[in-house]
């Protein structure tokens, strides 16, 4: 059996970029109805997906928060179960939280110009669930481009010797909510986000572990950051009144977000001597710097940020220490590398990165036809060419998701508006292959690991606006917030089909 629904705008996901969509339909007052569908049983997305200890945002949280809901917190860095629960109660606060529909994976979304909508079929893993069929005039993707079902996990020699001799082997992204590492060697495979999150947190408090290794083939840039926000404190005492605290600091934080990329970029000699200066005047003299100095310049790959050291104090201290080198092989009790060297561990946490893909992937289809998205361009990093009425959220890799995320939901609901003004109910946009470039969307910007596996499937880069993604908060945000919605290669029509339905009002608009 198969149940159909009818809405105006179908949203696919229901993380910080779902609901931000949400809300945004509905202070935007579209007069839209709407579902979100979410595969999970709870709203957050990354927030809800990934449980391992320590786990936090890497962006600040007056960015990386939405726009018009204030992050009031003074934590500079926020973990995810705080995270998780801001996603809650802004679904909440406006009223979108009833507008979800739980355990509904997408697993085809199909488009008819004939008809003049998508139609989208989801697999309810409710008790008894069957297939469903939803019907919508516009389809939003916002499901990011992690894979939830398989992170990156290379397969190591010797695996399954270790394991066979009682060793354990684990991925952030799968945690086990049972797995007790209180007094074990713990060796972490990686030197990213996830692995420089892990260690302090494996390190410390009630059931530490003996002691963690984190084991790198090359190092990463990191930069401390304050735990809290050593401008709101202050301002507080001095009774200044808290929106104008939080403006001020949300724009001076965006303001460093760019200053520090635009440094890394065009002075790269420099940016690389201030980040090791810092990392230098952190760990002390007992610490190697060789774990600390990449071979590649600040911003190829994203900076990682510790608040008030917490990775360097632990290392200080002995409680945790690093090895870069290339593993040799698993053995019995842990893990030997080519240089001969060998790190004991009872538990290996392989934080080896992330699986991309696009639309929870789901397959896209355009009047019968597969989208094969990494033949596609974004047009003003917000829809899709040569995919109607859609829209898919990408958010910036040189600064808070959310910032672009943000901006992407207020420029869709102008062009909603718009079409509903000049009655017209499709828009296709179209470009030209000449302003196709051979690199992703986020290959241009970067060329960390998960980005170059991500190439299959990201679209490309356009050569010049407006395919070309800037990764520039300040250059988009007066394009997307305020800049005209006619444009030549958007092409805007209205379904003869749908004439008349256009005089009656949506059933459940909000």
């Amino acid at each position: 059996m198969t149940d159909t629904h009818d809405f105006d705008v179908l949203i696919v996901g229901a993380g910080l970029s779902g609901i931000g969509a949400a809300c945004h339909l509905v202070r935007e007052k579209t007069g839209k109805s709407f579902a979100i569908l979410e595969r999970r049983a709870a709203v957050g997305g990354t927030w809800d997906l990934f449980t391992y200890p320590g786990i936090r945002s890497d962006s600040d949280m007056l960015t990386f928060g939405f726009n018009f809901r204030p992050w009031n917190d003074t934590l500079v860095l926020a973990d995810g179960p705080s995270i998780k629960q801001y996603v809650a109660e802004t679904a909440e606060e406006y009223g979108v939280a009833d507008h979800i529909r739980f355990g509904r994976r997408v697993v085809r979304a199909s488009w008819s110009s004939a008809a003049g909508c998508w139609t989208v079929e989801v697999d309810s893993q409710q008790p008894g669930g069957a297939r469903e069929t939803y019907t919508s005039r516009f389809l939003i993707g916002a499901t990011g481009y992690y894979n939830y079902d398989e992170g990156h996990r290379p397969v190591f020699p010797g695996e399954e010797t270790f394991r066979a001799a009682g060793g354990q082997v684990v991925h952030p992204q799968f945690w086990p909510e049972d797995l007790d590492y209180a007094g074990k060697r713990i060796v972490i495979i990686g030197s990213g986000a996830t692995a420089i999150t892990l260690v302090p947190a494996m390190a410390t408090g009630d059931g530490a572990a003996g002691h963690v290794t984190m084991l790198q083939r090359s190092p990463t840039y990191i930069m401390p950051v304050p735990e809290t926000d050593p401008v709101a404190s202050p301002l507080a005492r001095l009774r200044v009144p808290p929106g104008v605290i939080y403006r001020s600091g949300r724009l001076r934080n965006i303001v460093l977000q760019q200053a520090v990329y635009k440094l890394c970029r065009a002075q790269p000699a420099l940016a690389r001597r201030v980040l090791l200066a810092a990392v230098r005047a952190q760990v002390g003299k007992h610490v190697d710097m060789r774990h600390f100095t990449p071979s590649y310049n600040p911003w190829d790959e994203r900076l990682c940020v510790v608040p008030n050291g917490d990775l360097f104090r632990v290392l200080r201290r002995g409680e945790a220490s690093i090895a870069t080198d290339h593993i040799d092989t698993f053995t019995e009790t842990g893990i030997r590398l080519r240089s001969g060297e060998e790190l004991p561990a009872d538990i290996v946490v392989s934080a080896t990165g992330l699986q991309i893909q696009l639309a929870g992937g789901a397959e896209l289809e355009v009047d019968g036809v597969p989208v094969e998205t990494r033949e596609r361009m974004l047009y003003k990093g917000v829809l899709m060419d040569g995919v109607p009425n859609s829209m898919f959220v990408i958010g910036y890799t040189n600064a808070s998701w959310t910032l672009k995320a943000d901006l992407a939901s207020e420029y869709f609901c102008r062009l909603i508006k718009h079409m509903d003004a000049h009655g017209h109910d499709q828009v296709l946009p179209v470009a030209d292959d000449a302003d196709r470039s051979d690199v992703s969307v986020m290959g241009d910007s970067m060329r960390s690991g998960y980005i170059q596996r991500g190439d299959a499937v990201m679209p490309r880069q356009g050569k010049r606006m407006p395919w070309q993604i800037r990764n520039d908060y300040f250059r988009d945000a007066p394009v997307l917030r305020r800049g005209a919605i006619e444009d030549p290669v958007l092409r805007f029509s209205a379904t003869p089909a749908t004439v008349d339905e256009q005089t009656a009002a949506p059933a459940a608009a909000v």
